[in-house]
């Protein structure tokens, strides 16, 4: 099994930065077989939407449009580490913000392929 847990979230004004972490732990073999993570977020009212997702293999990232330039996702192998580099925040990506990982081997993955889902970590912007 593997447990992903989130920090870095806090309260920003808009325009500002924020970057967010999460910690990979659990048994070996099943963080070797992570194929993909990502980044999600849930705003009061709404519904769960994917913002930004990493390949581990080649470190190939897709992003949401309400995100793309603004946010950046990356990952640290050895340190069991995923990243979320978030810049010219704005008020409506106030949000909890989780970190989520598959081991399915699909490229785009699925919302429904991410078995491993961290507890979150809350991002206000205020205007």
């Amino acid at each position: 099994q593997v447990q992903l847990v989130e920090s870095g979230g806090g309260s920003v004004q808009s325009g500002g930065s924020l970057r967010l972490s999460c910690a990979v732990a659990g048994h070996t073999y099943s963080i070797y077989s992570i194929y993909s993570m990502a980044w999600f977020r849930q705003a009061p009212g709404k519904e769960r939407e994917e913002v930004a997702r990493i390949r581990k293999s080649n470190g190939a990232a897709d992003y949401d449009d309400s995100v793309k330039g603004r946010f950046t996702i990356s990952q640290d192998i050895p340190k069991n580490a995923l990243f979320l580099e978030m810049n010219s925040l704005k008020p409506e990506d106030t949000a909890m913000y989780y970190c989520a990982a598959t081991s399915i081997s699909r490229w785009p993955p699925r919302s429904d392929d991410f078995q491993y889902w961290g507890q979150g970590t809350q991002v206000t912007i205020s205007s």
